[in-house]
């Protein structure tokens, strides 16, 4: 079965993976889940990521991350920009999550990209997700 926004499928694995306490969740892969990825390491929000080849489109293994106690370092995932109500943001528009405390993931002209990196180089785009 197709999926129409792999984005959101993306994301809700993740969440589903923290809520069962799984060290790893392997995600089909696309190039741009896996920018995705390199942005939630660099931000670390994830330990790291793997790409596993599986003799199709290959997978993505993402280890996930917990802090001290066993909380999860991501406490929320929320898609923005939907197959049905894209969500486009001026670079004098870029939302902040959290005050700053998050990421918010965009589709820019230079890139997949974070929204301090968008405002850095003063670009707009489609505001995929937000991340806390």
């Amino acid at each position: 079965m197709p999926v129409t926004d792999p984005i959101s499928d993306y994301l809700t694995q993740i969440r589903n993976a923290l809520t069962a306490n799984h060290r790893w969740v392997d995600i089909p892969a696309s190039n741009m889940k896996k920018r995705i990825s390199l942005i939630l390491k660099h931000e670390k929000y994830i330990k790291d990521f793997i790409l596993i080849n599986d003799g199709k489109q290959g997978l993505i293994r993402v280890y996930l991350r917990y802090g001290k106690d066993g909380a999860p370092i991501i406490e929320g995932l929320k898609r923005v920009s939907r197959p049905g109500r894209r969500q486009y943001v001026k670079s004098t528009d870029i939302p902040r999550v959290l005050g700053g405390l998050g990421i918010a993931v965009m589709s820019t002209p230079i890139g997949v990209v974070t929204d301090k990196i968008a405002r850095k180089y003063n670009v707009g785009g489609e505001v995929l997700c937000h991340i806390w």
